[in-house]
């Protein structure tokens, strides 16, 4: 069967992207300030491909902030969702109202810091699922995975940015993929492992896990996303997975409000 090209993919759901407005506030991370990227200049970097949707993802320097969240939310409109960061502290009602806007997720930036500290992971996951059916998000490298893998192993709903960084910790990621841990391959220019082999062994280990994103604007990398990326990934994967990978394992993870499988 002749392969699909990335040109040719039918839709792409981008799982993981950064939206930067310094309309609203930022908090220098470790002195560190972005440039901004606009919804505008995300869909303009991505038109070449058939994007249907994706995930804003909230970013170190945006800490608690869920203005420019919305702000981007209501631009891109339904078919996008949003991953947030909040303190344990949060009300239900906050809760709910995000969720009502397309938020559907929380993230834990183990990495670089900006999100509420793991000592809330467990507690906040539960009361999150429970409250409004959202997942946890975990920029983590995966050499500290065994730390917290009884704890993972427990949350309803968890996912792993950038297919965990390391090839050190690759084996446990590994384990927590066979009990139901989504993967984002993204970040690729962030990673000290084959990427090729990280993303055939995933979707060995369970081909509903990995999910593709742009990690656009690639703040801090040593190399941003490139088209390249997806084409690697066309190169590491069976056909009929990839359909999988770019749109529905993604969909079906942040259930966006007009998007259905």
């Amino acid at each position: 069967m002749k392969r699909q090209h990335h040109n040719d993919i039918r839709k792409v759901f981008d799982s993981h992207f950064h939206i930067i407005d310094k309309r609203f506030p930022l908090v220098a991370n470790d002195g560190y300030l972005p440039d901004d990227f606009s919804c505008d200049a995300y869909l303009e970097r991505t038109q070449a491909y058939e994007l249907v949707g994706g995930a804003v993802i909230s970013a170190s320097f945006q800490a608690f902030d869920q203005t420019f969240l919305l702000a981007a939310l209501e631009k891109l409109g339904p078919n996008f969702v949003g991953v947030t960061q909040l303190p344990s502290s949060i009300s239900d009602e906050d809760v709910l109202a995000l969720d009502a806007c397309g938020v559907r997720a929380v993230r834990f930036n183990l990495e670089r810091g900006g999100s509420e500290s793991i000592e809330n992971l467990e507690s906040l996951a539960n009361r999150i699922h429970e409250l409004a059916g959202w997942h946890v998000e975990l920029y983590v490298d995966s050499t500290c995975l065994s730390e917290i893998f009884y704890i993972l192993r427990r949350l309803p709903m968890v996912s792993i940015d950038h297919l965990g960084l390391s090839k050190s910790g690759f084996n446990m990621l590994l384990k927590l993929v066979e009990r139901g841990v989504h993967i984002k391959a993204t970040g690729f220019g962030r990673v000290d492992l084959d990427v090729r082999q990280a993303i055939r062994e995933i979707c060995l280990a369970n081909p509903d896990a990995l999910m593709f994103g742009t990690d656009l604007p690639g703040t801090r990398t040593k190399r941003p996303f490139s088209d390249a990326d997806l084409a690697l990934i066309d190169e590491s994967i069976d056909e009929e997975l990839m359909e999988k990978i770019f749109f529905e394992n993604a969909v079906s993870f942040y259930r966006p409000r007009t998007m259905s499988l």
